[in-house]
């Protein structure tokens, strides 16, 4: 997926996103900067993975994906208990990011560029950028990539290479997340794709109160300890004890 948090969504440029975006003049992003973007609601992107400039973009609806009201229809569900894939957490993350920047017959350029990479690399080595990866025989076959923040998960690109492997990460993250005591999950734009899950977009001002509150309330990532396998049936139980939308 594209920075919208889906896999299929073409990529994006300020021309065709109803947002604000600021060039970055700043020549480097350290990691802190970048914590103290998310922060303010704003995250980074490119026009393209060659494209060495960045900007600044805050989305005037953004895409949230409700961890109390995520819904799973019953064939993803079926899925995830026969543990088709073994999911793995935060076990290759440069594999994941490859993997995401790849170019496909749908997707020909993506926002992915070299800065962006070496950023979230810096950030996943000091614990705030995680994946949540789909195994199958020994190959990665899809997963996804996002930043921690306070009780804030900030989903940034997904990618499949089998049918559904990206789905079941989505709900082996939103299963870690609801353990873990987090109350955001920003998706950053709407999409028909995301729209089956119960992504709902919200106004910036709503946005920011959302993210004010996460921030404030910590989640816990390693409420179950990234090296142990959470097994399917784990996942659906802890989405469905909450309810669904």
């Amino acid at each position: 997926m594209t920075s919208s948090f889906d896999s299929r969504a073409a990529p994006r440029s300020p021309a065709c996103m109803k947002a604000r975006s600021i060039p970055v003049r700043s020549p480097e992003i350290t990691p802190e900067i970048m914590l103290r973007a998310y922060a303010a609601g704003i995250f980074p992107m490119a026009e393209t993975a060659d494209d060495p400039n960045l900007f600044w973009v805050e989305p005037e609806q953004r895409g949230v994906i409700p961890l109390d009201r995520f819904h799973l229809a019953s064939r993803l569900a079926r899925t995830v208990r026969s543990e088709r894939f073994e999911v793995r957490i935060d076990s290759d993350f440069e594999a994941v990011i490859e993997a995401c920047a790849e170019s496909r017959p749908d997707r020909p350029e993506t926002w992915i560029n070299h800065r962006i990479r070496a950023i979230f690399g810096a950030l996943f080595r000091i614990g705030h950028v995680h994946t949540v990866e789909c195994w199958r025989e020994g190959r990665l076959v899809g997963g996804l990539y996002g930043l921690a923040l306070g009780g804030a998960f900030f989903g940034e690109s997904m990618f499949h290479r089998e049918t559904d492997a990206s789905k079941v990460a989505l709900v082996h993250l939103v299963a870690r997340l609801r353990q873990g005591g987090y109350s955001l999950l920003d998706a950053q734009f709407q999409t028909a794709h995301l729209a089956q899950f119960g992504t709902q977009e919200v106004p910036r001002a709503a946005y920011q109160r959302l993210l004010e509150r996460a921030l404030a309330a910590p989640g816990d990532w390693a409420i179950w300890s990234p090296g142990r396998i959470l097994r399917g049936p784990e996942a659906v139980a802890a989405i469905e004890a909450g309810g669904q939308a």
